[in-house]
């Protein structure tokens, strides 16, 4: 049950971030600022905690087949759903297609939304598998990134013309099973060999990083421009920063 609730806390996230994108006027760089920050932070907790504690527990061969299993995986999905109208999932501009330009893209969206946020929420749960403590680094660093996920994707749908009921169901359901795969991460893996868990964990890494690559790094360099670099290293600092503090708790 903990690691459901901490799965919520992290998702609760994308809904906090979805409602700000939806109701406040935030300019397009302003959103970009908050991509590229979300981006540096989570590319920090994939790099020093979750591929560094893959390898630790299951060594290199089950972190890199995991780790390149995670990015392949996460990439045809994504492709699919491209061409099913979710290309633009992430995007906070006028890129997003409106039903009646791409019929089925609204499930297309949805869909896209929860498999960009079903890996980090197995993470969480798979954390807490050796001491029964979760990793609170992957917590902070989840929620940081999702705010700004959920802040981008939603003002995109409101100006593709989605409804609030779509818009704040749609997150609120991702939310809502982003603490049943938590919850599932530990329950499940917790019976496996570290070398399973290890390739798992990998594997969330690797399609974290394609959906870093793939979403939310194109909209914060479109607005963000020559800041994007600094701004993503800031994220990544202080996400390495959280990390150490932790070890030394």
């Amino acid at each position: 049950m903990q690691a459901g609730l901490w799965g919520l806390l992290s998702g609760s996230a994308l809904f906090i971030g979805a409602a700000i994108g939806y109701f406040v006027p935030l300019r397009q760089r302003i959103i970009a600022a908050v991509m590229a920050f979300g981006s540096g932070v989570l590319i920090s907790a994939l790099s020093f905690d979750l591929v560094d504690e893959a390898y630790h527990k299951g060594g290199f061969m089950a972190t890199a087949l995991g780790f390149l299993a995670g990015a392949t995986i996460y990439t045809g999905a994504n492709w699919l759903l491209a061409r099913q109208g979710a290309r633009h999932r992430k995007r906070s501009g006028d890129q997003q297609p409106t039903e009646a330009q791409d019929n089925g893209s609204g499930l297309a969206l949805a869909i896209g939304a929860l498999i960009d946020g079903i890996p980090e929420s197995i993470v969480i749960g798979i954390s807490m598998i050796s001491g029964g403590v979760v990793s609170m680094v992957a917590v902070a660093a989840i929620f940081l990134s999702n705010l700004p996920e959920g802040l981008s994707s939603s003002a995109g749908m409101k100006k593709a013309g989605r409804s609030k009921v779509y818009v704040f169901g749609v997150w609120l359901s991702i939310a809502l099973i982003s603490g049943i795969a938590s919850l599932t991460g530990y329950a499940l893996f917790s019976r496996f060999a570290p070398e399973v868990i290890a390739a798992t964990t990998a594997l969330a890494a690797g399609a974290i990083l394609a959906m870093l690559s793939d979403t939310m790094m194109p909209e914060a360099y479109e607005f963000g421009h020559n800041f994007t670099g600094l701004i993503t290293v800031s994220g990544f600092l202080l996400a390495f920063i959280l990390s150490r503090l932790a070890e030394g708790v």
